[in-house]
């Protein structure tokens, strides 16, 4: 019987841990997901280049359609790695 709430105790304790994880890596994420669009704001506002390694909205945007062309099949594998390669940096 001992045993059995001790059990349960461990896997309380596991599953709040990994909650607890899993939201702060979200959270980690969005922080610089957030930070990553300020410094590209700052950069246009300022005239210059995005950073090397930055994705734009529209690189983005278009990465996402080509994916979409794809998976629709109008775009084979290679195709599609060749238009990604153009677009990023």
């Amino acid at each position: 019987m001992i045993g059995r709430g001790r059990r349960r105790g461990v896997a309380r304790t596991v599953a709040r841990t990994a909650l607890i994880a899993g939201t702060a890596q979200t959270v980690a994420g969005g922080v610089a997901a957030r930070q990553q669009a300020d410094i590209a704001k700052k950069a246009a506002a300022k005239g210059a280049a995005p950073a090397p390694g930055m994705l734009t909205d529209e690189v983005v945007d278009q990465l996402k359609k080509l994916a979409d062309l794809r998976d629709a099949g109008v775009l084979t594998e290679k195709e599609f790695a060749a238009k990604k390669a153009k677009l990023l940096p």
